[in-house]
């Protein structure tokens, strides 16, 4: 575990904001094969799920920087199915609305499956938890609603937290708020998160959530400069 000085300063928007690596932790948001993998749930009712993909290459190059920083990573996960399942959320009717927006119209369903032995619930494996990682079920939108989060966090003595996963508008956004009115800082990395529903509209919801961030609830930021931060930092203690 590589040990920074207490404090490194991230290019963000609207301005830079400074973070102590050993008080911040990351949060993955629903970064799992039902909503974002090939032959997922969401990828056999049609929904185009490359953007989310595309999201996948620079979370894993901040996960690997935040875990040799000593950060904490939080993983939130939505029960497909599952004994956290809340039938209030998952109902046919709101998934067939969200799969409707996410398509701009009918989507296609098409014959891909995930491979054996994978489910809808599972983490991409590109993104797969390591040790020392905690993984959070929740049963709606906020990893706060329900769920103990908030303890863990203050456990672990966490007073910022840097956003990564989907969907940006919906489950990144409502648990960012909930980051904001329980006084976290937060900074959204715009690159490490993806919206399929809106995306073919002329604003999308991910442009949409990353100016509310900028403007009222926290910072934006790319994950360039998040890892561009840790590492000038660790060059400067001399520990890489």
């Amino acid at each position: 575990m590589v040990q920074t000085s207490r404090s490194v300063q991230v290019d963000a928007r609207p301005f830079p904001l400074a973070i102590d690596p050993w008080e911040t932790a990351v949060i993955v948001v629903d970064m799992q094969q039902g909503f974002f993998g090939a032959g997922g749930a969401w990828d056999r009712a049609g929904v185009d799920v490359a953007g989310a993909q595309a999201a996948v290459a620079p979370t894993a190059r901040v996960l690997a920087a935040a875990r040799r920083a000593g950060m904490p990573v939080v993983y939130l996960t939505s029960a497909f199915g599952g004994p956290g399942k809340d039938t209030r959320l998952w109902n046919a009717e709101r998934a067939a609305r969200w799969i409707a927006a996410a398509g701009a119209g009918t989507p296609t369903p098409h014959a891909r499956v995930l491979p054996a032995g994978v489910q809808d619930s599972d983490i991409l494996p590109e993104l797969a938890a390591q040790p020392g990682d905690t993984i959070v079920v929740k049963a709606r939108h906020s990893g706060f609603y329900n769920t103990d989060l908030h303890d863990l966090l203050k456990g672990l003595g966490v007073s910022a937290l840097v956003f990564t996963g989907g969907t940006t508008s919906i489950c990144v956004e409502s648990t960012l708020r909930d980051a904001y009115f329980r006084d976290y800082r937060c900074l959204l990395l715009t690159d490490c998160t993806a919206e399929p529903i809106g995306n073919r509209l002329p604003r999308t919801n991910h442009e949409a959530t990353a100016l509310l961030v900028e403007l009222v609830f926290g910072w934006i930021a790319d994950s360039a400069a998040f890892v561009r931060a840790l590492t000038e930092e660790a060059i400067a203690v001399g520990v890489v």
